[in-house]
């Protein structure tokens, strides 16, 4: 299997990834259909290793190393020579359907595809494929150059073989995996979304404000960003699709979306990529 690595998608979490597995000695062609997807993946790539090179974390011909391992294209035909594909598409299950079916087709057939989904089923996603031992969730935590996790998930049908291989290949980019099971929002989302939906009821209800809120997060449960804050940073309107998967896949009432936040998601306030969510930026 070769060492070459393609990612569908040049968003927040794709061009996050192509930037550590590139960081870490591999060749990584980055694809998306839009070019100007790519162009501002590759520059948000080149910020992010200037900002380690500053800090002291790398050298600076570490980030000239780097910059010259990726490769971009509108094709997604880019994917035929690369061992493992990792899909970075938008949260939205017919569109990584299709993909996955169009990956499984290019791929070379010993090749692993890889999903970085936040909620949608690897069983399903592997359905779509004539190569279901061989799929297997990849859920890299957002910002990934900083995140220490990756969630891997076993479809029903995952080998042993593939999730050995994807659990070793995280640890070659210095992450910490974790293996879980397909279930809707795996362990991440599915202890996370809740509370940060709860977060929106106590806005909603006016138990108090955005920033009493998140304070009370921060100062008292210690955590390092609050509850609204990160929704602001995952998105809103990705927030809204995983609640929507944990509501629909386990049938309780307790993952059922705040209104409020559908609200902000129809008034197209979805966070930091709008400029507006919870805090204006």
């Amino acid at each position: 299997m070769t060492d070459r690595v393609a990612v569908v998608g040049a968003g927040q979490m794709g061009n996050g990834i192509a930037h550590v597995f590139g960081q870490h000695g591999f060749p990584v062609t980055m694809v998306d259909v839009s070019a100007e997807a790519l162009e501002r993946g590759r520059s948000t790539i080149e910020k992010n290793l200037d900002r380690q090179v500053k800090k002291g974390a790398i050298a600076a011909s570490v980030k000239d190393d780097t910059m010259g391992r990726i490769s971009v294209s509108t094709d997604l035909e880019a994917v035929a020579d690369a061992g493992l594909v990792v899909e970075a598409a938008t949260e939205r299950p017919d569109l990584k359907f299709r993909i996955f079916s169009d990956l499984d087709r290019i791929a070379q057939p010993d090749a692993i595809l890889a999903s970085n989904t936040s909620s949608i089923s690897i069983t399903s996603l592997a359905a779509q494929t004539s190569r279901p031992a061989q799929v297997v969730g990849m859920h890299f935590m957002n910002p990934v150059p900083v995140m220490q996790l990756v969630e891997v998930i076993r479809g029903l049908a995952t080998s042993d073989e593939t999730t050995q291989r994807v659990l070793s290949l995280a640890e070659s980019l210095g992450k910490t995996p974790v293996q879980v099971n397909d279930y809707p929002g795996f362990v991440s989302n599915r202890v996370l979304l809740p509370m940060i939906n709860e977060a929106v009821f106590c806005l909603m209800e006016g138990v108090g404000t955005v920033e009493a809120i998140d304070t009370v997060m921060k100062l008292g449960m210690n955590h390092p960003m609050g509850p609204l804050a990160l929704a602001d940073l995952i998105g809103l309107d990705t927030c809204l699709a995983i609640l929507d998967v944990l509501h629909q896949g386990l049938g309780d009432s307790k993952y059922r979306a705040c209104p409020l936040l559908r609200k902000y998601v129809a008034a197209g306030w979805l966070g930091r990529k709008s400029g507006r969510g919870f805090y204006a930026y």
